[in-house]
């Protein structure tokens, strides 16, 4: 993943962390600022893996180590 990538994922954020400044109350603020970090490290983990595959249970081949 290159800066421009990780800053446009970031950006796309951007105005949910500072709409957070509108609320008064500590729980309901950490609460979205925790859903937000979860959202932004999920995109970016998504990232930087590449793509995901269609079938999440299927098994991964491992080279053959001449066992």
């Amino acid at each position: 993943m290159t800066r421009e990538e990780y800053l446009s994922i970031a950006s796309k954020h951007y105005d949910k962390i500072n709409a957070l400044n509108k609320i008064d109350n500590f729980y309901d603020y950490e609460k979205e600022f925790v859903g937000i970090m979860k959202d932004l490290g999920q995109e970016v983990l998504e990232k930087n893996i590449s793509s995901l595959p269609a079938d999440r249970r299927k098994k991964k081949h491992l080279p053959n180590l001449g066992k």
